[in-house]
Protein backbone atom coordinates (compact mmCIF):
# COMPACT_ATOMS: atom_id res chain seq x y z
CA UNK A 1 0.00 0.00 0.00
CA UNK A 2 3.02 2.17 0.62
CA UNK A 3 3.89 2.04 -3.02
CA UNK A 4 0.56 2.91 -4.20
CA UNK A 5 0.67 6.00 -1.69
CA UNK A 6 3.99 7.48 -2.34
CA UNK A 7 3.01 6.97 -6.59
CA UNK A 8 -0.31 8.89 -6.15
CA UNK A 9 1.53 11.53 -4.12
CA UNK A 10 4.51 11.88 -6.76
CA UNK A 11 2.23 11.92 -9.70
CA UNK A 12 -0.42 13.76 -8.74
CA UNK A 13 1.54 15.86 -7.11
CA UNK A 14 3.55 17.16 -10.28
CA UNK A 15 0.42 17.35 -11.93
CA UNK A 16 -1.05 19.29 -9.08
CA UNK A 17 1.93 21.56 -9.03
CA UNK A 18 -0.02 24.81 -10.74
CA UNK A 19 -2.34 24.64 -8.06
CA UNK A 20 -0.44 24.38 -4.60
CA UNK A 21 2.90 25.88 -6.17
CA UNK A 22 2.16 27.79 -9.05
CA UNK A 23 5.75 29.99 -8.89
CA UNK A 24 8.17 26.77 -8.88
CA UNK A 25 7.26 26.09 -12.46
CA UNK A 26 8.35 29.78 -13.65
CA UNK A 27 11.30 29.64 -11.26
CA UNK A 28 12.82 26.19 -12.58
CA UNK A 29 12.41 27.22 -16.15
CA UNK A 30 14.29 30.17 -15.43
CA UNK A 31 17.12 28.64 -13.73
CA UNK A 32 17.19 25.15 -15.91
CA UNK A 33 14.98 26.45 -18.87
CA UNK A 34 12.03 24.80 -20.47
CA UNK A 35 13.64 21.48 -21.46
CA UNK A 36 14.66 20.76 -18.21
CA UNK A 37 11.56 21.49 -16.74
CA UNK A 38 10.02 18.92 -18.97
CA UNK A 39 12.78 16.40 -18.30
CA UNK A 40 12.26 16.69 -14.51
CA UNK A 41 8.59 17.06 -14.47
CA UNK A 42 8.13 13.72 -16.83
CA UNK A 43 10.55 11.36 -14.78
CA UNK A 44 8.69 12.60 -11.53
CA UNK A 45 5.36 11.64 -13.29
CA UNK A 46 6.47 8.62 -15.01
CA UNK A 47 8.40 7.29 -11.61
CA UNK A 48 4.89 7.91 -10.04
CA UNK A 49 3.05 6.07 -12.40
CA UNK A 50 5.55 2.85 -12.21
CA UNK A 51 4.65 3.69 -8.36
CA UNK A 52 0.73 3.62 -8.48
CA UNK A 53 1.06 0.67 -11.10
CA UNK A 54 3.03 -1.77 -9.00
CA UNK A 55 1.81 -0.20 -5.21
CA UNK A 56 -1.56 -0.82 -6.52
CA UNK A 57 -0.68 -4.44 -8.14
CA UNK A 58 0.71 -5.56 -4.93
CA UNK A 59 -1.65 -4.23 -2.71
CA UNK A 60 -4.97 -4.63 -4.36
CA UNK A 61 -5.31 -8.84 -3.67
CA UNK A 62 -5.71 -8.52 0.27
CA UNK A 63 -6.98 -5.03 0.46
CA UNK A 64 -9.96 -3.83 2.59
CA UNK A 65 -13.33 -4.75 0.48
CA UNK A 66 -15.52 -1.50 1.74
CA UNK A 67 -18.17 -2.26 -0.03
CA UNK A 68 -19.84 -4.36 -2.75
CA UNK A 69 -22.03 -2.68 -5.58
CA UNK A 70 -25.17 -4.15 -7.15
CA UNK A 71 -24.97 -6.22 -10.21
CA UNK A 72 -26.52 -2.85 -12.47
CA UNK A 73 -23.69 -0.98 -11.74
CA UNK A 74 -21.37 -2.39 -13.75
CA UNK A 75 -23.78 -1.91 -16.92
CA UNK A 76 -23.84 2.34 -15.15
CA UNK A 77 -19.79 1.79 -15.34
CA UNK A 78 -20.03 0.46 -19.07
CA UNK A 79 -22.03 3.70 -20.04
CA UNK A 80 -20.14 6.05 -18.38
CA UNK A 81 -17.20 5.31 -19.62
CA UNK A 82 -18.48 5.59 -22.99
CA UNK A 83 -17.30 9.49 -23.75
CA UNK A 84 -14.09 9.38 -21.69
CA UNK A 85 -11.75 8.48 -24.45
CA UNK A 86 -13.56 10.71 -26.65
CA UNK A 87 -13.12 13.49 -24.31
CA UNK A 88 -9.39 12.53 -24.07
CA UNK A 89 -9.15 12.92 -28.01
CA UNK A 90 -11.25 16.32 -27.82
CA UNK A 91 -8.32 17.11 -25.43
CA UNK A 92 -6.13 17.09 -28.35
CA UNK A 93 -8.30 17.77 -31.10
CA UNK A 94 -9.35 21.28 -31.18
CA UNK A 95 -13.14 21.64 -31.71
CA UNK A 96 -16.57 21.86 -30.52
CA UNK A 97 -16.05 19.23 -28.14
CA UNK A 98 -13.27 20.96 -26.81
CA UNK A 99 -14.98 24.35 -26.33
CA UNK A 100 -17.94 23.25 -24.61
CA UNK A 101 -16.24 20.94 -22.03
CA UNK A 102 -13.75 23.59 -22.05
CA UNK A 103 -11.09 20.67 -20.73
CA UNK A 104 -12.14 17.42 -22.10
CA UNK A 105 -9.16 15.82 -20.33
CA UNK A 106 -10.16 17.03 -16.68
CA UNK A 107 -13.59 16.16 -17.36
CA UNK A 108 -12.60 12.44 -18.69
CA UNK A 109 -10.90 12.09 -15.22
CA UNK A 110 -13.50 12.62 -13.47
CA UNK A 111 -15.83 10.43 -15.07
CA UNK A 112 -13.27 7.56 -15.46
CA UNK A 113 -12.45 7.95 -11.29
CA UNK A 114 -16.28 8.00 -10.73
CA UNK A 115 -17.04 5.16 -12.38
CA UNK A 116 -15.17 2.87 -11.49
CA UNK A 117 -15.56 3.83 -8.21
CA UNK A 118 -18.99 2.82 -8.56
CA UNK A 119 -17.75 -0.80 -8.87
CA UNK A 120 -14.90 -1.07 -6.92
CA UNK A 121 -15.17 -1.23 -3.63
CA UNK A 122 -11.49 -2.17 -2.29
CA UNK A 123 -9.64 0.65 -0.30
CA UNK A 124 -6.84 0.28 -2.91
CA UNK A 125 -9.73 1.47 -5.49
CA UNK A 126 -10.69 3.92 -3.01
CA UNK A 127 -6.97 5.43 -2.89
CA UNK A 128 -6.39 5.15 -6.51
CA UNK A 129 -9.89 6.50 -8.23
CA UNK A 130 -10.62 8.87 -5.53
CA UNK A 131 -7.55 10.36 -5.57
CA UNK A 132 -7.48 11.06 -9.46
CA UNK A 133 -11.36 11.90 -9.04
CA UNK A 134 -10.33 14.51 -5.97
CA UNK A 135 -7.23 16.03 -8.25
CA UNK A 136 -9.40 16.40 -11.29
CA UNK A 137 -12.02 17.94 -9.50
CA UNK A 138 -9.38 20.39 -7.66
CA UNK A 139 -8.03 21.54 -10.47
CA UNK A 140 -10.75 22.04 -12.24
CA UNK A 141 -11.59 24.88 -9.84
CA UNK A 142 -8.39 25.93 -10.18
CA UNK A 143 -8.22 26.58 -13.75
CA UNK A 144 -11.61 28.75 -12.76
CA UNK A 145 -9.81 30.55 -10.75
CA UNK A 146 -6.48 30.84 -12.16
CA UNK A 147 -5.75 34.66 -13.34
CA UNK A 148 -3.73 35.16 -16.80
CA UNK A 149 -4.74 35.14 -20.43
CA UNK A 150 -5.71 31.85 -21.82
CA UNK A 151 -3.36 30.17 -23.99
CA UNK A 152 -4.32 30.32 -27.65
CA UNK A 153 -3.90 26.60 -29.05
CA UNK A 154 -4.78 25.91 -32.88
CA UNK A 155 -7.69 26.61 -34.45
CA UNK A 156 -10.83 24.48 -33.86
CA UNK A 157 -11.61 22.46 -36.28
CA UNK A 158 -14.93 20.94 -37.30
CA UNK A 159 -13.23 17.37 -38.40
CA UNK A 160 -11.46 17.25 -35.35
CA UNK A 161 -14.96 16.24 -33.55
CA UNK A 162 -15.24 13.84 -35.40
CA UNK A 163 -11.88 12.55 -35.24
CA UNK A 164 -12.41 12.61 -31.41
CA UNK A 165 -15.87 10.74 -31.27
CA UNK A 166 -14.52 7.88 -33.78
CA UNK A 167 -11.40 7.85 -32.78
CA UNK A 168 -12.46 7.27 -29.19
CA UNK A 169 -15.23 5.26 -29.65
CA UNK A 170 -12.79 2.73 -31.49
CA UNK A 171 -10.45 3.05 -28.12
CA UNK A 172 -13.58 2.47 -26.55
CA UNK A 173 -14.37 -0.93 -28.04
CA UNK A 174 -11.08 -2.14 -28.09
CA UNK A 175 -10.39 -1.24 -24.40
CA UNK A 176 -13.88 -3.46 -23.50
CA UNK A 177 -13.22 -6.19 -25.03
CA UNK A 178 -9.56 -6.96 -25.34
CA UNK A 179 -7.12 -4.20 -23.66
CA UNK A 180 -8.76 -3.84 -20.57
CA UNK A 181 -7.99 -7.56 -19.80
CA UNK A 182 -4.69 -7.55 -21.42
CA UNK A 183 -3.01 -3.95 -19.70
CA UNK A 184 -5.13 -4.45 -15.95
CA UNK A 185 -6.13 -8.09 -15.82
CA UNK A 186 -9.91 -7.96 -15.24
CA UNK A 187 -12.11 -8.14 -17.64
CA UNK A 188 -14.90 -5.14 -17.88
CA UNK A 189 -17.66 -7.60 -18.21
CA UNK A 190 -16.04 -10.20 -15.20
Amino acid sequence: MTLLILGLLLFLGTHAMPMIAPNVRPAVVANIGIMGWQAIYSLLALIGFVLIVFGYSAAHPTALVLYNSPLWFKHLDLLLMLPVFPLLFAAYLPGRIQQITKHPMLLAVKIWAFAHLLVNGALTDLLLFGGFLIWAVAARISLKHRSGVPVQGAPAHSANDAIAVIGGLVVYLLFLFWLHRALIGVSPFG
